[in-house]
């Protein structure tokens, strides 16, 4: 069974690159931010302003959540998806424009599969938003586990 997530107003993009095996994940707004959660569970963790995702946080919304691969050096990519939203003007509004508020997490894909050196990048993010779409929940877990 699966469920539409155009009601809620969210679109996931994704972006692969398959001769280095990684690729990266967009969640974002559909026109706007929106509320969400983490909870962090591990020994080597990699995030980015992940606790924007805190109720105490000063914002209480995201504009996007990034999920990427590349181990620490794949947070790097997520200057793409704020330079997409900056671009829309969307973000949380600040003297003389906007910051877009997405906290960004990290898989350990450098081995065995592709090559280490490859990396997602910041092209490869600001694409996936670019290409975000509303998708059914059963779609959104084939690319998160494939």
């Amino acid at each position: 069974m699966s469920a539409d997530l155009s009601a809620l107003g969210i679109a996931v993009g994704h972006a692969t690159d398959g001769v280095g095996a990684t690729g990266i994940t967009v969640v974002r707004g559909v026109r706007g931010a929106f509320r969400c959660a983490a909870a962090v569970i591990g020994r080597a963790t990699g995030t980015r302003e992940l606790h924007a995702a805190s109720p105490f946080h000063l914002v209480d919304r995201v504009d996007a959540v990034v999920l990427t691969g590349g181990s620490a050096y794949g947070l790097d990519a997520t200057a793409g998806a704020m330079r997409w939203m900056e671009e829309r003007g969307r973000g949380h509004p600040v003297s003389g424009g906007v910051v877009p508020i997405i906290p960004a997490a990290v898989i350990f894909d450098l081995m065995p599969l592709g090559t280490f050196t490859a990396r997602p990048t910041a092209a490869m993010a600001y694409d996936a938003c670019d290409t975000a779409a509303p998708m059914k929940i059963f779609d959104i877990f084939v690319i998160i586990s494939s």
